[in-house]
């Protein structure tokens, strides 16, 4: 009797080989795996480097998987926890200002539970409470232009609309005394529009016993368009309470992976108000190399950006971002 199907073998060598790799394997590039290392000053401070992610990122990993135990009172935890530690340093010139490195920390404590839908989500920053035109901006700016929104703790419960919209509810407060009470729903949706456009929205509604009610609704569409580079577009309206006004912006921006340790990501954007009345704000445009320097957690990001604030009638305002950054993530699989 013949056969049904033929298994194809593969030997270990070909299996193994640096070629057949996955791309957060390389710490360099494929054609200097057999380079020998060279003594210096850089890689006495990156072996440092990387031992601390050695050490840090297990904890990390185990502080989210303990929680998610303890929460739930079950002997598992789920395999997508999203907790994250993110440490790093970054500079920026202007016409005229000289560049001074500021640390940057950022952290979330993401604990699922394994019964129901329910997590306790402790994050350093709330996006709702962070300007629309900072937040659009948020990779160009150094931490003492940040808007200091303290960290919130809040439990989420998840669940679903149907089989395409994902719902969640926070109820929870912002960590300092008294303790700001808030509470926020998200609904989001994606599809595909065709066979090229990758679509995705966003409704948030919420409010904060401070600061008030609030609401943001968000969509973007995103298309390959060739040569490996992916266009997309985002278009943002929020209402901010405190102001009694909208917000809004427009973002196009295209992105592409140059090899296997670094992206190229233009962007221009347009921000508005809707007091005194209609108008722009201002205008940006900027461009974003990020690069890998190792493994799946160490990166390097130079931003050139022009902003056209109306504030200063418009005039060209240019600086210059260099930051690098150590993300420690609680996932068991990391996949970045």
């Amino acid at each position: 009797m013949d056969p049904v199907f033929e298994v194809e073998e593969h030997s270990l060598s070909d299996t193994l080989v640096p070629e057949t790799l996955p791309l957060s394997f390389y710490t360099f590039d494929p054609d200097e795996h057999w380079a020998e290392p060279r003594e210096s000053y850089w890689l006495s401070f990156s072996n440092f480097i990387l031992r601390q992610e050695r050490i840090q990122g297990p904890k990390v990993q185990a502080l989210g998987q303990w929680a998610d135990r303890t929460l739930s009172g079950e002997a598992h935890n789920l395999p997508n926890n999203e907790s994250y530690l993110r440490v790093g340093f970054a500079t920026e010139s202007e016409y005229g200002d000289p560049a001074q490195f500021e640390p940057e920390v950022r952290f979330r404590l993401d604990i699922p539970t394994t019964k129901r839908k329910l997590r306790l989500v402790i994050e350093s920053e709330s996006d709702e409470l962070i300007p629309l035109a900072e937040r659009q901006r948020d990779r160009q700016l150094t931490e003492p232009e940040r808007t200091d929104t303290q960290t919130t703790g809040a439990f989420r419960y998840i669940s679903q609309i149907g089989d395409a919209i994902n719902l969640s509810n926070d109820i929870g407060a912002r960590l300092h005394l008294p303790p700001d009470a808030f509470w926020r729903t998200t609904a989001e949706k994606r599809w595909k529009a065709g066979a090229s456009w990758a679509m995705r929205a966003q409704q948030r509604l919420y409010y904060y016993h401070k600061d008030g009610w609030g609401a943001r609704t968000w969509f973007s569409a995103s298309r390959y368009v060739g040569n490996g580079w992916r266009f997309w577009s985002s278009s943002e309206l929020e209402w901010v309470h405190s102001d009694k006004k909208f917000e809004a912006a427009q973002i196009f921006g295209t992105d592409k992976r140059l090899n296997n340790r670094s992206t190229l990501t233009p962007r221009i954007g347009v921000l508005g108000e809707s007091q005194p009345g209609w108008r722009t704000t201002s205008a940006f445009a900027d461009l974003t190399w990020r690069y890998r320097l190792h493994s799946d957690w160490l990166f390097a990001e130079v931003i050139p950006a022009l902003t056209f604030p109306r504030e200063k009638s418009f005039k060209d305002q240019a600086s210059m971002l260099f930051r690098v950054e150590m993300f420690f993530s609680g996932r068991i699989n990391p996949d970045f």
